[in-house]
C-alpha cells in the first residue's frame, strides 16, 4: 500500500547526515513549522493532500528546504484545545515511516528522508500525507475529516509561519496567572520515549513540556480525547522538597514509568535531581562552574555558545532521558514561568543567554538584571563572561 514500511518499530530511528536525500527545516533552514487547526465539519475536505512548491523529488540529494505542515482537522466532539496535541502527534506519527527521522515541533521542526526510503518510492509528500491521515484517523476516531498541506515554496512558509506563531502566542498566554499551586493534579507525557526510553515529562501550570508543544490545559485536553495515549493524568501529591519543587507522587510515577531509571525529580532544578530531558527540548540551560551560574541556549542559536559548545553538544549532555547535574532541556515558555530555575535562584544565577532569547524573556527578567547578563554580543568566552560578571557586581 506504501513505498516504505510504516509501524512503532521505527520510531526513535535516526538519520545521520550522510545518509539523508533530502531534509526540511532543521538548524540550516530558518523558515519552518507545523500547524494543526481544528475547523466546522463542512470547511474540511477529507483525504485532500496539497503539495505546494517542489516535492521531495525536485530536491537535489543533501539539499536543506524551507517546510511548513498545514494540518486542518474536523470532528462533532474536536476542541480547539486538542490543537496542540494534534500537532504534537504530527511528530509521533511521521517517525513511523521506515527511513523518516522527525525531530521538534511548532516553529523548529526537523524531517529527514533516507536515501533508501526515496529508493523505495518515497519521493513525493502525498504519500506522507497519505499516512498521516490513515494514521490520525484510525487512531484519533475523534477526527471525522482531515486536510494536510506541505508547503516548500520558501514565501509561503515564510507567510505560513507569522501566522502560525500568532496561535502558539495565544495558546501560551492561556496559562498566564494560572500556578501549579492551584491544581490538584499535574501531566505527564511519555510521547518521546522512542528516543529517550527513560524519560518522562512532567508538565505543569508553570513549567511547560521540554517540546513547547504541551502546556497544562493541552494535557488536561489530552487525556479526555484520550485517556490510554502518551499523556495522562498525575496527582502532584505531597510537596516534599519546598526548595527545588519535588513532589511524592510525581516521583513514584515517574520512577514507574522510567523503568526505575529515576526515582527523584525536582520540576525548578538543574542542580539537584534535574528533570530528564528527551531531544526535543526547544533549549538547554547548563552550569558554569567558573562564574557559579547558568547559560541557556536554545535550538535555533546559530555557531558557540559561551563555553565553547554549540548546541548539538550540550544537547548530548542533557538528552537521552538521563539525569545529569547542571543539565536540563526547557521549552523556551518555561523562560516566563514565576517559577523559573527558582530551586537555583532564577534570573539570579543567569549568566549567559543568547541575544535573541534573551529578547524573548525580557519582560520576566528582574529588570535590575537585564544589563547583567551577557549575551554573544557582549562575551566570546568564559574569561570575557567572568570579566563581565566581575564588571556587573555578581562575582
Amino acid at each position: 500500500m506504501y513505498a516504505v514500511d510504516v509501524g512503532p518499530q521505527y520510531e526513535g530511528e535516526r538519520i545521520r547526515k550522510t545518509e539523508f536525500q533530502v531534509e526540511f527545516g532543521g538548524p540550516e533552514v530558518s523558515h519552518k513549522g507545523e500547524l494543526v487547526t481544528v475547523k466546522g465539519h463542512d470547511e474540511v475536505e477529507h483525504d485532500k493532500i496539497t503539495v505546494t512548491g517542489p516535492d521531495i523529488k525536485d530536491f537535489a540529494e543533501g539539499v536543506s528546504s524551507a517546510l511548513f505542515i498545514k494540518v486542518e482537522v474536523a470532528g462533532e466532539v474536536l476542541e480547539k484545545d486538542l490543537e496542540a496535541v494534534l500537532e504534537r502527534r504530527i511528530h509521533q506519527y511521521i517517525n513511523y515511516i521506515e527511513g523518516v527521522f522527525h525531530m521538534a515541533q511548532r516553529y523548529d521542526i526537523w524531517i529527514r528522508i533516507h536515501k533508501n526510503a526515496f529508493k523505495k518510492g518515497l519521493n513525493s509528500f502525498e504519500q506522507v500525507g497519505r499516512i498521516l491521515i490513515d494514521l490520525f484517523t484510525a487512531e484519533l476516531p475523534v477526527i471525522e475529516k482531515m486536510s494536510i498541506e506541505f508547503v516548500t515554496d520558501p514565501a509561503k512558509v515564510q507567510e505560513l509561519l507569522a501566522e502560525a506563531m500568532k496561535v502558539y502566542k495565544e495558546r501560551d498566554d492561556k496559562l498566564k496567572g494560572l500556578k501549579d499551586e492551584d491544581v490538584d493534579e499535574f501531566y505527564a507525557c511519555v510521547l518521546c520515549q522512542s528516543f529517550a526510553p527513560t524519560h518522562v515529562c512532567v508538565v505543569t501550570p508553570e513549567r511547560i513540556s521540554l517540546c513547547g508543544a504541551i502546556n497544562w490545559f493541552d494535557g488536561r485536553a489530552a487525556v479526555k480525547v484520550d485517556p490510554e495515549g502518551a499523556q495522562f493524568a498525575v496527582p502532584k501529591g505531597n510537596l516534599i522538597d519546598p526548595e527545588n519543587i519535588s513532589y511524592d507522587t510525581i516521583n513514584q510515577v515517574v520512577t514507574e514509568r522510567s523503568l526505575g531509571e529515576t526515582t527523584h525529580v525536582s520540576l525548578h532544578s538543574a542542580l539537584t535531581n534535574p528533570h530528564t530531558s528527551c531531544g526535543c527540548f526547544e533549549a538547554i540551560v547548563f552550569y558554569i562552574p567558573e562564574v557559579d551560574g547558568f547559560g541557556v541556549v536554545s535550538r535555533d542559536f546559530v555557531g558557540v555558545t559561551v563555553t565553547g559548545e554549540p548546541f548539538s553538544t550540550l544537547a548530548g549532555h542533557a538528552s537521552g532521558g538521563k539525569q545529569n547535574e547542571g543539565y536540563v532541556g526547557i521549552g523556551v515558555q518555561y523562560l516566563k514561568s514565576p517559577k523559573f530555575l527558582i530551586g537555583d535562584g532564577g534570573y539570579n544565577r543567569v549568566a549567559w543567554m543568547p541575544t535573541s532569547l534573551k529578547e524573548s524573556a525580557a519582560e520576566n527578567i528582574p529588570q535590575e538584571l537585564m544589563d547583567k547578563i551577557a549575551t554573544e554580543k557582549d562575551v566570546s568566552n568564559v574569561d570575557e563572561l567572568t570579566e563581565f560578571m566581575q564588571k556587573a557586581g555578581r562575582l
